[in-house]
């Protein structure tokens, strides 16, 4: 099953084979911050900024959860070789 980035029930962004893909995507764009929850934790866990959520999606006309997620990986290491 897809996953993708919401903010209340607007589908944010393209659909990812898993929830750990889409958590990858939201840290590198920067809605991923560190909470500190309650005793039961001994330090920070990582939270999605604004209330938004990861949750299973339908997929578009045409889409690929495998060639969004590849197109991605390929981004970031074009942005990794642009950096040094």
């Amino acid at each position: 099953m897809p996953y993708a980035l919401f903010s209340k029930d607007a589908k944010l962004s393209k659909a990812y084979p898993t929830a750990a893909d889409v958590w990858k995507i939201a840290q590198k764009s920067g809605l991923v911050v560190d909470v500190i929850s309650g005793q039961d934790n001994k330090g920070p866990r990582p939270v999605l900024d604004h209330d938004y959520e990861i949750k299973p999606c339908q997929l578009e006309p045409h889409e690929d959860p495998a060639r969004n997620k590849a197109d991605a990986e390929r981004d970031a290491q074009t942005e990794l070789q642009l950096a040094s």
